[in-house]
């Protein structure tokens, strides 16, 4: 099992991770929601207050959700660049030279004469 985790790409591991902060981040939202309508009834609070506060608190959960998937994302990329992981297009540049080297293997190979 421990070697089923180490041969996930980083890039699965991460999705995951990342998808499970979002889960996260929307329950978390969906209290919120919750916790302002059980305010409303002990506070006797009106409708307009009601509409003003979860604008307000709506309003500062996505910029606090911003925050942490900007804080995620940086995180990544420093752990993706300390781990110097190549970027896609260097591993298709890469992919690119070896199938040149493999065709001239094949053209050299064919020119050998036959033993």
């Amino acid at each position: 099992m421990a070697e089923d985790k180490e041969k996930r790409p980083l890039s699965d591991v991460v999705e995951r991770m990342w998808a499970q902060a979002l889960v996260a981040v929307s329950s978390v939202e969906e209290e919120a929601a919750q916790l302002v309508q059980r305010l409303q009834a002990v506070a006797g609070w009106s409708q307009d207050e009601v509409r003003r506060q979860v604008a307000e608190l709506s309003e500062r959960l996505a910029t606090q959700r911003q925050a942490l998937e900007k804080g995620i994302e940086d995180g990544v990329r420093r752990a993706v660049t300390r781990l110097r992981v190549p970027r896609r297009e260097q591993l298709q540049a890469l992919q690119v030279r070896l199938d040149r080297i493999a065709v001239r293997l094949g053209q050299l190979d064919q020119r050998r004469p036959p033993s």
